[in-house]
């Protein structure tokens, strides 16, 4: 006798039914996984967040570095999405020589010690260099500006929005932008006008996801600029100088704040899991 047979139209993992004690250790696995996750953070809200919250009202120092921080983070993820766009498509819709080495070298400031990429951007970008000595005689110096913050945010962040913005655009079905280019549009009218559009919600999704991880960053900023300070810097200028008691409120506040992005992120998601 045969078994019956399965439902293709029926959720994956359906059918499967898990032992008790299969069931009893992976919900312990998960319990204890987020747990590990969330008792940190939890705790630093708890201990300082009504402070923090005041902080952000009171203290000038914070919304200074708030404020820095904000602008460069954007400014980074405008120069991100200008640049990192075309480049996203050209991986999703071209195979060319080196095509997996371009693919490696994106993901590279990812994986590396963060303070490394600042040792590396300093390098190429400090005054004693070609680079630096260059922009700093046009008047944009990069060591020690709000420009060297956007450079080190940049650096960091890029190869999210890129590798998020190639998978949006790989969703899109070529035979739209096929039928558009039959219709008489050029490549780069047809990526305008239907890939654009139709990979709107996950490069804008992308986008959101770079700005959160730019805002975020410490080790390539602190060593390419110390001063003007971004909030982790703050942060951590403000736990060297002054202890856990001090920093507990503003690291609340940033915490707080982080949700921001993440809300906007789910947010986009399930649109577009709706509209899927």
């Amino acid at each position: 006798m045969f078994p019956p047979a399965s439902d293709p139209t029926a959720p994956a993992g359906a059918g499967i039914r898990w032992p008790p004690v299969g069931s009893v250790l992976t919900a312990a696995a998960a319990s204890l996984l987020l747990l590990f996750l969330l008792l940190p953070v939890g705790e630093l809200v708890v201990q300082g967040g009504a402070g923090g919250l005041r902080r952000l009202t009171t203290d000038a120092g914070l919304q200074q570095a708030l404020a820095l921080t904000a602008w460069t983070a954007t400014l980074a993820t405008a120069i991100g999405v200008a640049l990192g766009t075309p480049l996203a498509w050209i991986l999703a819709r071209r195979r060319f020589p080196g095509r997996t080495l371009v693919s490696a070298a994106l993901d590279l400031p990812l994986v590396i010690p963060h303070p490394v990429a600042g040792i590396a951007l300093l390098l190429v970008f400090g005054r004693e260099s070609a680079i630096g000595g260059v922009l700093a005689q046009a008047g944009y110096g990069i060591v020690s500006t709000p420009l060297g913050i956007v450079v080190g945010m940049l650096f960091v962040s890029a190869p999210l929005y890129v590798s998020g913005a190639r998978e949006a655009m790989a969703r899109v079905d070529r035979r739209y932008e096929s039928v558009a280019q039959t219709l008489g549009d050029t490549p780069w009218r047809a990526f305008r006008r239907v890939t654009l559009p139709l990979a709107s919600r996950g490069l804008l999704a992308s986008a959101v996801v770079m700005w959160a991880r730019a805002v975020s960053e410490f080790g390539a900023i602190v060593i390419l600029v110390h001063h003007p300070r971004t909030v982790s810097v703050l942060s951590y200028d403000r736990f060297t100088t002054y202890g856990l008691t001090e920093v507990i409120p503003v690291a609340a506040a940033l915490v707080l704040l982080a949700l921001l992005p993440l809300v906007a992120l789910r947010a986009l998601r399930r649109g577009e899991e709706r509209r899927g």
